[in-house]
């Protein structure tokens, strides 16, 4: 009896010392808020219409938030100056629209705030809200839908802004340039689009990824897409744009001596058939020679003697039927020397050591070229200078697998176009075993030739690249082991290289197709892939 009265006891002590402590715990407050917010009203009701206020109130059931609204908030048409948005930074049970812009008449406007609404405490996002109101009698409720890509990268960007102008009689290639669109939508994280509340009508479709959000295309800057053709609304037609950065037209920018004999001239875009003419006399004494500045945009004109007794030179800068001319002023008492830096110093085989020179090269004699390999073996070789280029040397001599060379110009190699000699020039190059590399063998298919086959790496660079004019092997050897995407440009114009788009061209990007699986190349790895191409 005893027993069962203290087993009691010690019972009951235990389950209250339990509760007690239990009481002691801090207090869970019940389960995560995971409830977006509601709203109660809109003030005016959402989707008025004969809107003319200037000011819109959302209420919301508790605290909200906006994050990013810089980024998330899409006004369609947009306005100028844009609407003022609160609370910016802090927490509110409202969300005030105030209008500052003279609203268009008959028209339809479109709030898209994305995800950019969110509570106070848990951060729950109300996403895709619009508010839609008319200056009109009616809401406009046509839409236009489809896809953005890249029309040469793998990956697309994402929120991609996509445009629509209005073709009327006011309407003009310019627009694109100069004028915010009517409509305004952006893609999806699928790469998906869809802008809606549109009025009937005939529309440039066009698509822009930007540094800054205002709408206008800057060929410098942005990644562009367009519709040849106009659209017509309605339409179930689902557009496809190709987004591309435009290559930039040629244009000549400045000329100013950069030394003694040597004036540069510089330039934007691609510089060939750039043509350099000097008007200026001078005497027939005077030889000159033009180079490219290697990784900058610039022309390099040549003059000999580099002292002349003039204040400035007068040049004509001619590309096609485009003209100008420059006078340069001529003061500078800095010298050019000459120098040489190796391109590379491992070699793959079969391929050419190469070096550069800071001042073109008059002369070469290669008896003055000697070339040591690891075992003290001395190598025959050819030097020649690059067809298009005259500041580059390629040296020609047998290379083989995991060998290392020490290569020698000896004092009077090279004569520079001034007569001056190097003096002893001393490199070292080496090559791997052909087991640190793999091939690769491909077979095409659905290709229309002429195709330009790449090999990528994950990063952007190609690796490798081929010209194909008609159907058979391709062959890659020697490739660097790694990671890489097939890339295939489908060369419409036959100049051995992708173009892009030109909107006031009217072309369009050059069709780009991707393996769609990951080629990984392994050291002493033979291979043979098929890559069907497709868009």
């Amino acid at each position: 009896m005893r027993k069962t009265i203290l087993y009691r006891t010690v019972v009951i002590f235990f389950v209250f010392l339990f509760f007690q402590c239990a009481n002691r715990g801090t207090a869970s407050g019940g389960e995560k808020d995971i409830t977006p917010p509601v709203i109660i009203s809109e003030m005016p009701e959402n989707f008025s219409t004969n809107f003319s206020g200037n000011e819109i109130k959302i209420y919301f059931d508790e605290y909200i938030k906006l994050k990013n609204i810089q980024k998330q908030l899409i006004v369609s048409p947009p306005m100028d100056p844009p609407a003022e948005i609160t609370p910016m930074g802090s927490a509110s049970k409202h969300i005030t629209i105030k209008i500052y812009d003279t609203l268009q008449p008959n028209t339809t406007y479109a709030f898209n705030f994305g995800s950019s609404i969110e509570d106070n405490n848990e951060g729950n996002v109300f996403p895709f809200y619009r508010y839609v109101f008319s200056t009109g009698a009616a809401i406009d409720s046509l839409s236009v839908s489809g896809s953005v890509s890249d029309a040469l990268e793998r990956e697309t960007p994402d929120f991609v802004s996509v445009l629509l102008h209005e073709v009327d009689s006011t309407y003009t290639d310019s627009i694109i340039f100069k004028q915010k669109p009517k409509y305004i939508g952006v893609s999806d994280s699928l790469s998906q689009f869809s802008i809606e509340n549109l009025k009937a009508g005939e529309y440039l479709l066009t698509a822009l990824k930007e540094e800054n959000t205002n709408y206008t295309y800057q060929p410098k800057k942005d990644k562009f897409a367009y519709r040849s053709a106009f659209i017509t609304v309605p339409s179930d037609t689902a557009y496809v744009l190709k987004l591309f950065e435009q290559a930039p037209d040629f244009k000549f920018v400045r000329a100013r001596e950069m030394a003694q004999g040597r004036i540069g001239f510089g330039y934007e875009g691609n510089p060939l058939p750039m043509r350099i003419k000097r008007i200026s006399p001078l005497a027939d004494s005077i030889a000159f020679t033009t180079s490219k500045e290697p990784e900058k945009d610039t022309l390099n004109y040549w003059m000999r003697p580099r002292k002349l007794d003039v204040d400035s030179l007068l040049f004509e800068v001619a590309y096609y039927a485009q003209k100008d001319t420059v006078s340069v002023r001529i003061k500078s008492s800095e010298k050019d020397s000459l120098s040489f830096k190796a391109v590379s110093s491992t070699l793959k085989l079969n391929t050419y050591f190469k070096l550069n020179s800071s001042i073109p090269i008059a002369n070469f004699d290669s008896s003055k070229t000697t070339i040591m390999d690891k075992d003290s073996l001395f190598l025959d070789s050819e030097l020649a200078m690059d067809s298009l280029k005259n500041t580059q040397a390629n040296l020609k001599f047998n290379l083989s697998e995991g060998n290392r060379y020490k290569i020698t110009f000896l004092p009077g190699a090279f004569t520079d176009f001034y007569g001056t000699k190097n003096d002893t020039l001393n490199f070292t190059a080496s090559t791997k075993l052909i087991s640190s590399y793999g091939n690769l063998r491909l077979v095409l298919k659905n290709a229309t030739y002429p195709v330009v086959v790449q090999i990528v790496s994950t990063n952007g660079a190609v690796e490798a690249e081929q010209f194909i004019e008609a159907s058979h092997p391709i062959d890659f050897i020697h490739l660097k082991p790694g990671k890489y995407f097939l890339r295939a440009v489908f060369d419409t114009n036959k100049n051995g290289r992708y173009d892009a788009g030109n909107f006031l061209l009217k072309t369009q990007p050059e069709r780009v197709s991707y393996a769609k699986e990951v080629l990984e190349v392994r050291a002493g790895w033979d291979a043979i892939e098929e890559f069907v191409l497709e868009d």
